[in-house]
């Protein structure tokens, strides 16, 4: 099987994925987080709730779980969300963010000026992994990546496309 290729989405009579919904963050303190996404990172706070129906006790596998939720946007207009939850009960320990591990994931954001939002955030006490990389291989040759974190730990990038010749 060639990984490289694309491939249809869907096969005749099966059903399929239609978009990207929201990307979910388990945080430990909703109140650090939004001021967080909002305050330094500039995200659009679109919805606040408590959440307790039963449903979300199915869903996760937890019994009565009271969730407290944040709801974010890149801009008002944006299709996708970024969604925190804190979990009021049935809380857990926090875990291993390293990127290396299986089942760990990232959340990049794309950027026009990668060195004035790294300012910026630095300037804001923002824990970076480095200064912004060159991408020196690959189809994102001549653009900057850099890896920071959130207040869990929870891994972010942004990335700056290449310059258009």
């Amino acid at each position: 099987m060639n990984h490289d290729s694309p491939t249809s989405a869907s096969s005749p009579g099966k059903a399929k994925l239609s978009d990207l919904h929201h990307i979910g963050i388990t945080v430990s303190d909703i109140e650090r987080s939004v001021r967080f996404y909002r305050d330094v990172l500039g995200l659009v706070l679109v919805r606040r709730r408590s959440a307790d129906a039963d449903y979300l006790g199915a869903q996760t596998g937890y019994p009565g779980v009271k969730l407290e939720v944040a709801s974010f946007k890149v801009s008002p207009d944006s299709p996708q969300s970024l969604e925190i939850a804190q979990y009021a009960t049935h809380a857990g320990g926090s875990s291993d963010t390293s990127t290396n591990l299986a089942g760990n994931a990232h959340l990049c954001f794309r950027v026009d000026d990668i060195q004035t939002i790294y300012e910026s955030f630095m300037a804001q006490g923002v824990r970076f992994r480095s200064p912004p990389v060159a991408i020196t291989s690959g189809p994102n040759q001549g653009g900057l990546v850099v890896y920071f974190y959130d207040p869990d730990g929870f891994t972010l990038e942004l990335f700056q496309p290449p310059q258009s010749k």
